[in-house]
């Protein structure tokens, strides 16, 4: 019986070296030939008890639970990590600029692009009504251009704006339609990692560049008396493109791609031009919504704070899924709460549930104040 009991008896096995088995048997230690190791059995005896070793499941679900709220950390951030080598500046990286002159004010208070990865869209059609007229977003075969597809024409609006600066200040020559940029430079800027992969996307994402097209028709009334006007116009999110690849390998050498007009005129055409600088954590917003939520801020809030009903944000999105999902996942990104440089809250409005956001150097509101004060 004795034996018996000592065999169900935990067996606590210890890292003891050659010149300690004297110590570890001189205290109750055994050997196991099979594992080739010391064990004791029941209670560890206190002087083994720095010698035990750690127990496999143990440490294996440690771990498994280290993993998962690793995942669950970066599950509740809307930011996704820096690809490795983010800060190696291999290429000129400008600065950050989006469009903001009134021509383009349209385009920047709608999604002219999905929000959804998986939704391509292809052959649709969102239509935003406007207080003077509306916008048309339309897809072609390829499917409608994403907001992460945008990243290329935000780089070729950046690297515009550089040339521009550069022309105004007699440092170079006025800069072209034509935008060439080196693949790596493009994954470089829009901070992704450098994989056969994301080449392999380069070329699918100006298809859908080229194939989601902007309508933007205002209606107009010039001068007292004048008759009442309407002015459609309609160009692609990027003209026409080139590339040049490897045959072998698939990788992209080359790329050209054709700035289009409505960016042209406002950058290099327009008087006084107005660009907006973007912050460089901007491409590492993981939620569509999210990186929609930025620009619309960007241009509305500025350095002071905006106020949408959910509603409004949900219609200028674009968003194929209903109010009720959009709205659960808007409340998750407020509730994270760490998009560049904007707070986020939610304060009850005239119209239902209303967005604050808020440059993070702004003096809050009364209302948002009391808000946040319960």
């Amino acid at each position: 019986m004795s034996h018996e009991r000592a065999a169900r008896r935990p067996r606590t096995y210890l890292n003891i070296d050659f010149d300690k088995k004297d110590h570890a048997k001189r205290h109750g230690a055994q050997w196991d030939v099979q594992r080739k190791s010391w064990y004791v059995l029941g209670d560890v005896p206190a002087e083994l008890v720095n010698y035990v070793a750690p127990d496999p499941l143990q440490a294996s679900l440690g771990r498994l639970h280290a993993r998962v709220a690793e995942a669950e950390e970066r599950a509740k951030s809307t930011l996704r990590r820096p690809p490795p080598g983010d800060e190696q500046a291999d290429f000129f990286v400008p600065t950050l600029y989006d469009v903001a002159t009134k021509d383009s004010r349209s385009v920047m208070d709608v999604a002219v692009f999905r929000l959804s990865k998986k939704d391509k869209r292809a052959g649709e059609t969102i239509r935003y009504e406007l207080t003077d007229g509306y916008v048309e977003v339309k897809a072609g075969p390829d499917g409608m251009a994403s907001v992460w597809d945008y990243d290329i024409v935000m780089m070729a609006i950046s690297h515009l704006t550089e040339a521009m600066n550069r022309y105004r200040n007699g440092r170079g020559e006025k800069p072209g339609l034509a935008f060439r940029p080196h693949v790596s430079e493009i994954l470089k800027f829009c901070r992704r990692s450098d994989g056969g992969r994301q080449y392999e996307e380069i070329e699918g994402a100006l298809d859908r560049l080229k194939n989601t097209t902007i309508k933007i028709v205002r209606t107009t009334r010039k001068g007292r008396g004048s008759r009442l006007m309407r002015e459609a116009q309609a160009e692609g999110l990027i003209g026409n493109y080139k590339t040049v690849s490897y045959a072998d390998t698939g990788r992209v050498a080359m790329v050209e791609v054709e700035i289009p007009g409505w960016i042209y005129r406002e950058v290099v055409e327009a008087e006084n031009p107005e660009v907006l600088t973007v912050h460089p954590a901007f491409f590492l917003i993981e939620p569509g919504i999210g990186r929609f939520l930025y620009r619309v801020a960007r241009r509305a809030a500025g350095k002071g704070e905006a106020r949408w009903a959910f509603r409004t944000i949900y219609e200028r999105s674009g968003s194929a899924g209903t109010f009720k999902e959009f709205c659960r996942i808007l409340r998750g990104i407020i509730a994270v709460n760490d998009l560049p440089e904007y707070s986020l809250s939610e304060i009850p409005g005239k119209e239902g549930p209303t967005l604050v956001i808020a440059h993070r150097d702004a003096v809050p509101s009364i209302e948002s104040a009391q808000a946040e004060g319960g």
